[in-house]
């Protein structure tokens, strides 16, 4: 045999020796690979996931939020009837009138509805609009409610409506 077929022979049988550790480097990287693209995937489905959670948590809310503009303006609506029962309550003077008037506006409260406490107290723009001023003793006291105001799930429903004090100089 010649010393070339005898050195072709001998890279032969390497390569062949080399083959297994070949194969094997290959599925290692293959291996390493498909970890990467597991990680990948799994990194993606739970960002997938978090966004799908945070999308529900956010139609449950905007949900909550319509409901609650909804229920708001039934009450706006139905918060001049509550004005004239205040009124027929005062000239009627009828225990009936009131036991109603007081019945109804339990009703509402239940729903989140709360009158402004504002009469003798320091005049808030947020909270009231002034309709008069008048003399009294100190400047921006609230002397009489002309109108109630309301708030709803703690928010200004309806201002006021009331006379302002205005402190006046005697000389």
């Amino acid at each position: 045999m010649s010393d070339i077929n005898k050195s072709k022979k001998d890279a032969e049988k390497g390569v062949e020796k080399n083959f297994p550790q070949n194969q094997e480097v290959k599925l290692k990287l293959e291996i390493e690979t498909l970890k990467k693209e597991l990680e990948d995937y799994k990194s993606k489905y739970l960002r997938a996931l978090a966004d799908y959670q945070n999308l529900e948590k956010r139609v449950i809310q905007e949900k909550e939020e319509v409901r609650k503009y909804a229920n708001s303006l039934l009450i706006l609506d139905l918060l001049p009837f509550l004005d004239h029962l205040d009124k027929a309550e005062i000239f009627i003077q009828d225990r009936g009138l009131k036991m109603i008037k007081n019945n109804f506006f339990s009703l509402l409260k239940r729903w989140g509805l709360e009158e402004i406490e504002i009469l003798n107290k320091d005049f808030d723009p947020l909270l009231a609009e002034a309709v008069e001023l008048v003399e009294g003793k100190k400047d921006n006291m609230v002397v009489e409610v002309v109108r109630k105001g309301y708030l709803y799930q703690g928010k200004v429903l309806r201002i006021a409506q009331v006379k302002v004090s205005k402190k006046t100089i005697k000389n």
